[in-house]
């Protein structure tokens, strides 16, 4: 058991990378994947990034407040 959890970390690893380091004032794009919009748009039509914005707070390391 422990073997195969190794080798499944191992693997896991592989793709995984460093999450970047935030700093406030710094500008970032935001995604419009998961974003939800009242008129119903054309996913194709959409822009994959809104414009950048600047960074208001380092919540966590992977959450930040624009």
């Amino acid at each position: 058991m422990k073997k195969m959890q190794e080798e499944m970390k191992r693997y896991v690893d592989k793709k995984r990378k460093e999450a970047e380091n935030w700093r406030k004032r710094d500008k970032v794009m935001l995604s419009t994947k998961d974003l939800v919009f009242k008129k119903r748009l054309v996913r194709k039509l959409v822009e994959r990034y809104m414009e950048p914005y600047k960074i208001e707070e380092v919540v966590s390391m992977n959450v930040v407040k624009l």
